[in-house]
């Protein structure tokens, strides 16, 4: 089996090559391709990828190249986990939006928006490549954000695609040691979009194979796990309590925008922490000594990646048939949006496709919120695939945390100014070394 990452040289990668290291009899991978452009990263990335598969006896090779072509040719998966700027881009990302009072995010809002911008062209120059050149029923799997975004966008072109993220995963972990059982014995009731999603059920299976729904375990006053799950996505407990559900991490910039905005405008921003993190991983793979996972990693971000990336590829690649949470085709799961749009739920994997499952109706306040953000997605997409200031405007405008026309035009002036080098249609370039990093 050959599987590629593209944006091999994320200083991120090797936390993909430890899980592939442990878990190699379920993802029997005889070549892994690292393609970056970044002569330094691929190098260093691409030493320590290898000693570590020698250290952990992993029959398979290491490849690295800056040649897209090579990298894909008769590959049986494609992993993209590109960043196109590096984290000078989000370190943009980041702050620009806070002269019009927004906050800055990677993946949301006007900084989300800037990233997809810059991101969709590129992935679908590299889809189609893979298209030509890898394997006829090679699968994409986009770990890029805005991975809803992302994921459409090859959708929408034809592309045989799925979106992958590591919050479901990670709620799972979390839950397993709240109740103290294996991860695998925790299913969650996971909907929304990317990013944006809910925790509606949290079904523990017994050594019998029955299964208990336990939130309202969770959320019981008395017990202390609602304060401990309340800290954990840092919202108010009652917020938790009233919805009924466990919301995502990402959705505090919704439900406390003010509140992150005065937080961000006082504290360093999370791409200055990565790069911090990201120059002592450099160090310490351009050690030769080094030969597992630094510890250092784990301030990297994306926790359970691997066995995410995992779990999916031995899905696809073995036609297992069994249920992983994924951003996939909506396909009539929420009625309100349209077949097209991808949405982040349970989904049934095999070689051939990936179905999602059946969900019960959202709350109210649930639908109204993705229906809105949906909107700004499906306008997002547009402006990146055709360009053009009056598409970044309309879905500028349309972002739920943007509104105010006034408040829109200066968000896409600004965002357009801090990327003229970066969007092809507004006069720029890519710089060498692009696509160097992930999340």
């Amino acid at each position: 089996m050959k599987l590629t990452v593209i944006g091999g040289g994320s200083t991120y990668t090797p936390e993909l090559v430890d899980g592939f290291a442990r878990l190699r009899d379920q993802l029997p991978i005889d070549e892994l391709w690292l393609v970056d452009p970044d002569p330094v990263r691929r190098e260093l990335v691409g030493g320590v990828a290898t000693r570590m598969f020698a250290h952990a006896g992993h029959p398979g090779s290491v490849h690295v190249t800056d040649d897209v072509v090579e990298g894909v040719r008769d590959a049986d998966a494609v992993m993209f986990q590109l960043r196109i700027g590096g984290q000078a881009a989000r370190q943009q990302d980041e702050t620009w939006p806070h002269e019009a009072c927004c906050i800055g995010q990677e993946t949301t809002g006007p900084g989300g928006f800037a990233k997809a911008l810059r991101t969709v062209p590129v992935v679908l120059e590299y889809a189609a490549l893979v298209e030509r050149y890898a394997k006829p029923d090679a699968w994409i799997v986009d770990f890029t954000n805005p991975v809803g975004i992302v994921t459409r966008a090859l959708l929408q072109a034809g592309h045989r695609a799925v979106g992958l993220c590591n919050v479901a995963i990670g709620f799972q972990r979390r839950f397993a040691r709240e109740f103290e059982v294996a991860p695998d014995a925790v299913r969650l009731d996971h909907v929304g979009l990317n990013h944006q999603t809910w925790e509606r059920g949290v079904h523990v299976r017994s050594d019998d194979g029955s299964e208990r729904d336990v939130l309202d375990d969770l959320l019981a006053p008395d017990t202390g796990a609602l304060d401990r799950m309340a800290e954990s996505v840092h919202m108010p407990a009652d917020l938790i309590r009233l919805q009924h559900a466990v919301p995502s991490y990402y959705l505090r910039y919704f439900y406390a925008h003010d509140v992150v905005l005065r937080e961000q405008l006082h504290e360093r921003t999370r791409a200055e922490a990565v790069m911090d993190t990201e120059r002592a991983l450099l160090a310490k793979y351009a050690d030769a000594s080094v030969v597992t996972k630094p510890a250092e990693l784990e301030q990297r971000g994306g926790a359970y990646y691997s066995e995410a990336a995992i779990d999916v590829l031995s899905s696809i690649l073995g036609d297992r048939g069994d249920v992983q949470v994924l951003n996939v085709r909506n396909d009539g799961t929420f009625p309100f949006l349209p077949d097209d749009h991808v949405i982040e739920v349970p989904a049934r994997v095999t070689r051939k496709a990936i179905t999602p499952l059946p969900v019960a109706p959202l709350a109210a306040d649930m639908t109204a919120l993705v229906s809105h953000v949906a909107g700004y997605e499906r306008l997002a997409l547009d402006a990146a695939v055709h360009g053009g200031r009056d598409r970044v405007l309309r879905a500028m405008w349309a972002h739920p945390l943007v509104g105010q026309v006034d408040r829109a035009e200066q968000l896409t002036d600004l965002l357009l100014a801090a990327n003229a080098d970066l969007i092809p249609w507004a006069g720029g370039t890519l710089a060498d070394g692009a696509l160097a990093g992930s999340r």
